[in-house]
Parts: C-alpha cells; sequence; structure tokens
C-alpha cells in the first residue's frame, strides 16, 4: 500500500513539473511561461481544480510504452476569473511537444462537455506541435472529436482561444471555430502547412513568422483577433474580453453598476469637419459616447476602414460596429464587411445590444472587390444585421450613400431606433456624382458648365443629402445634437433592455458564405 501512495505522488509530481524541471527552464528561455503557469496567471488566485492529471497515453507503439508521463500533455479544469466560473485546458509543449495523442484529446473534450452542461466558458491555451504521429489515426480522430464539440458549442457558450505556441495543421481549426482568438507575438504561428512544405511546393522562402506569426493574421488574413506582447498580456486580455460576454447563450452580460449624470458631451460637437470630404477618427466618436476607458476593440489592424469591439455604455455591455473614415473613407469591402459581419453574429448569439454607427460612402469599387466577391460578402453582413433580434440602435454622423446605408442597420432591416446627426448625408450617391447624372443636359448646354456643376450640386444637396428629408418619411427616428447623443442612447438601450423579436421557425438560415 506504501509503494501505490509513493508512486502516486511520484505521477502527481511528474505532471506538475510538466515532464522535468529542465524542459520548463528551456519553455523560460524561449520567454514562455509552462501550462500550469498559465492558467496560474489567467485563473483567481487559488480557484483552480484539476481534471485528469493522471490520465497517461494509451500507445504502446515506437516505444511510446517507456515513455508514460501524467497528463498527457494538458492541463485540463475548471476555475473563476473574476468570481464567475470557466473552463480551461492548457496545452504542455514540455510533454511530447503538446502534440495531441487520443487521451490528450479525451481530456479537452471532457471539459468542453463540461462547460456545455453547466453553461460556462471555454478557454484553451494552445502550444502543440500538432498530432501525435506515433499515434497515427487516433490523434486525428481525437482533433475531430474536438472540431465536432466546438461545432456544436457555438452560440451557446463563449469560446476563447489563445495561441502560446505553435499551432499547424489540422490544430488549426479548432481556434478557427471558436469565438476569438489571440496571438502572443514572437512566440506564436499558426499555418495549415508550414514553412518546409510551401517551400518545398511553391518555392517560396518564407520564415514562420512571415508564414503565421501573430501581426502576420492580425493584418493579412483576419484569423486572429487579438495580439499581445507576451504571456501575461496575452492572459490579461483574455481576462478583459471575459468580463463584456455572458456566461452562455442563456444570460445577459453583466450589468455594472452606475449613477446617471448629466451625460452631455461637449466634445462630440466639433468632431464631424465642415468638409464632408475631410477624414475624422470615428474611435473619437465611440470614445465620447461610451463609458471612460470602457472600449475593447476587436480586430484593431484588420480591415481597419471598420471598427468593432465592446465597451459599456452605463455599466451595460455593448457591441460597437462603426465606418472608419480615416481608412479608405469608410467604404465597405469584402474584408470589412466579413469582419463586421461575423462580430455582429458573436453578439447577437450572446445578448449583446448592438450600437452601430455610421459614415459610409458605399462599397468599395474595383474589378479586385468584385472578383473577390464584394457582392456575396457585402450580403453577408447585410444579413447578419438583419437576423439579428438584440437590441440595435444606429446614428448616422455623416454619410449613409447607396446600398451600404440599406446594410448598415437601417430601419428597413430592424433597427431599432435610428438617429442622425445633423451633419448626416443620406443619399443614393454623392451629390457630385448624382448632379452629373440628373442635370447633365443643364451642365453640357451651360456657358460655364463648372459653375452650373457646383450650382446643380448645391441644389441637389438642400434637397436630397440631409437627414430631414428621411426623418419625415419615418426611416429616422430623430435628428439629434451631438452633444446628446449618449443622453440619447443610455435612455434607448434602457428602453430596449426587455427586447423580444422571434424568428420564424426553421431549421437554421442560410447565410451567404
Amino acid at each position: 500500500m506504501q509503494d501505490k501512495l509513493q508512486l502516486l505522488a511520484q505521477k502527481q509530481a511528474e505532471a506538475l513539473l510538466g515532464g522535468g524541471t529542465k524542459r520548463i527552464d528551456d519553455q523560460h528561455k524561449k520567454g514562455k511561461l509552462t501550462a500550469r503557469e498559465r492558467i496560474h496567471f489567467f485563473l483567481d488566485a487559488g480557484s483552480f481544480e484539476e481534471i485528469g492529471s493522471l490520465v497517461m497515453h494509451r500507445s504502446a507503439d515506437f516505444g511510446m510504452e517507456k515513455q508514460r508521463i501524467a497528463g498527457d500533455g494538458v492541463v485540463t479544469g475548471y476555475g473563476t476569473v473574476n468570481s464567475r466560473l470557466v473552463y480551461v485546458y492548457a496545452q504542455d509543449f514540455t510533454v511530447f511537444g503538446g502534440s495531441l495523442s487520443e487521451t490528450h484529446a479525451e481530456k479537452i473534450c471532457k471539459v468542453m462537455d463540461l462547460a456545455m452542461e453547466n453553461g460556462a466558458p471555454v478557454i484553451g491555451l494552445n502550444d502543440s506541435g500538432g498530432a501525435r504521429i506515433q499515434e497515427g489515426v487516433k490523434s486525428l480522430g481525437g482533433y475531430a472529436d474536438i472540431f465536432y464539440r466546438n461545432v456544436m458549442a457555438s452560440g451557446v457558450i463563449p469560446q476563447l482561444s489563445a495561441i502560446m505556441g505553435p499551432c499547424a495543421g489540422g490544430a488549426v481549426y479548432s481556434p478557427a471555430m471558436t469565438d476569438f482568438s489571440i496571438m502572443v507575438e514572437q512566440t506564436s504561428y499558426m499555418f495549415v502547412t508550414g514553412p518546409n512544405v510551401v517551400k518545398t511546393v511553391t518555392n517560396e522562402e518564407i520564415t514562420a513568422e512571415e508564414l503565421g506569426g501573430a501581426m502576420t493574421h492580425a493584418t493579412k488574413s483576419g484569423v486572429t483577433h487579438l495580439t499581445a506582447a507576451n504571456d501575461i498580456d496575452c492572459l490579461e486580455k483574455l481576462r478583459h474580453l471575459l468580463s463584456y460576454l455572458p456566461q452562455n447563450c442563456e444570460e445577459r452580460p453583466e450589468h455594472l453598476p452606475y449613477a446617471l449624470g448629466e451625460e452631455f458631451r461637449e466634445e462630440l460637437a466639433a468632431l464631424v469637419p465642415a468638409n464632408s470630404n475631410q477624414p475624422y477618427d470615428m474611435r473619437e466618436v465611440v470614445q465620447g459616447i461610451v463609458d471612460e476607458d470602457s472600449f475593447f476593440e476587436i480586430h484593431e489592424y484588420y480591415a481597419d476602414n471598420i471598427i468593432v469591439g465592446f465597451a459599456r455604455l452605463g455599466g451595460r455591455s455593448i457591441g460597437i460596429v462603426g465606418n472608419q473614415p480615416l481608412s479608405l473613407a469608410g467604404v465597405l469591402d469584402v474584408e470589412s464587411s466579413r469582419k463586421a459581419a461575423r462580430f455582429v453574429r458573436f453578439c447577437d448569439c450572446f445578448n449583446i445590444p448592438l450600437l452601430v454607427l455610421v459614415d459610409v460612402p458605399g462599397f468599395l469599387p474595383g474589378t479586385d472587390q468584385e472578383w473577390n466577391g464584394i457582392i456575396v460578402n457585402g450580403a453577408k453582413l447585410l444579413y447578419a444585421f438583419s437576423e439579428a433580434t438584440v437590441p440595435r440602435i444606429t446614428v448616422i454622423t455623416r454619410k449613409a450613400y447607396g446600398g451600404a446605408y440599406d446594410v448598415m442597420n437601417s430601419k428597413h432591416i430592424g433597427a431599432d431606433l435610428n438617429f442622425a446627426w445633423p451633419t448626416a448625408e443620406i443619399a443614393v450617391m454623392g451629390a457630385k456624382g448624382a448632379s452629373e447624372i440628373i442635370f447633365r443636359k443643364e451642365i453640357l448646354k451651360a456657358a460655364d458648365p463648372e459653375q452650373m456643376l457646383a450650382e446643380k450640386e448645391a441644389e441637389y444637396k438642400e434637397k436630397f443629402a440631409n437627414p430631414y428629408l428621411a426623418a419625415e418619411r419615418g426611416f429616422i427616428d430623430e435628428v439629434i445634437d451631438p452633444r446628446l447623443t449618449r443622453r440619447k442612447l443610455l435612455k434607448g438601450f434602457a428602453m430596449l433592455e426587455n427586447k423580444v423579436r422571434k424568428l420564424p421557425r426553421k431549421k437554421h438560415g442560410n447565410i451567404p458564405l
């Protein structure tokens, strides 16, 4: 009996050490924390309860029966973040390179099943060399088991992924199916095929960082939503992100205490330039509306002609979508439409109200956009807004032209409240282009065509490029003083707090993927 207890203690010690002190030292030299250190810094102090600490692999091939380490390369369990229950798994690169085996996958599936059954977020701290080659198809089956649970959990509980080391081959698809992913700069990468395979097939010379590093995916592909300077920064951002989210689809985000004040924001009055062609930063509009220092931007470096992120308004968690005039004049294109659509659908899944800030001159023209599917990608955003049943409020700050006016949460696709600033221009197209078409003959016949065009442009602006005609039709609920925007939104979201809207009965819609 004593021998069995000593053996158990030895196995537990091996599990706690993650495969040996030397491997831990190697991990630290790379600027990385170990799996257990990551869990320690991520969860509330003393809250972690481990599940499956003594699990070992079952493989007897290729000498693996001689290399049996407790935990099998992944630490799994549950704990709390800001006193809220979460489930977590952290792959341990010091044990078989964090490679996924049959039992490794079973441990992850276990905590995912528990998260679903108990309605709490699941967070994956990924650091793995991929499938364990020695186990062959069993490891591939383990990945598929995880993928299936990712899909079943989608829209039911929040799923977050941190890429804190290598993530290659089949391993990349689980993070891709979770709601948000964050990558650590310089120490993590994601790709389906690595640099060596790329060189063999295409003869391209490229490093792992260039091919699938954090900034590559944050700026070029949009695969990752956030980046972090190091492991601690990554874990802090995960904790911050969770603070905006509910536990599951049946709950609402936590409403923090907030005492209403005057809520008058003088700085909003002068943000939109008098010249409609001059850019301004929509982030300044956001900062002038939301609670102080509460804006948490998502996908900051990808498709920056639109901004998305979470914030608080009077203590309430809200999702924000806004055109960004500083980039491509705020037009909608393939990437920005896709980025915004996915964010809108997430907020709708988890009962997070949506605020939409509009300054959009239309869709980006050009063969590149048309050939890359601007039609179907723009339709994704249209579909996402139309399908959303959460409270939705729109504020048009300046331009709202053409089909982009419809797409950006217009009254016609189910928005609850639509406000406009006096600077708003709501029309089929810009005044200059419209005048050149409508008054073409008059301009051609004029003694001074340029002068005539300027006069007709002014006439068109007065008649159509303002918010009052839309307000007459009920498409705009109110034209408001920008300084009163925060006050209007606080009252509007409070009024909509108990909104109930049911979609037609169906298995699911067919979003234009």
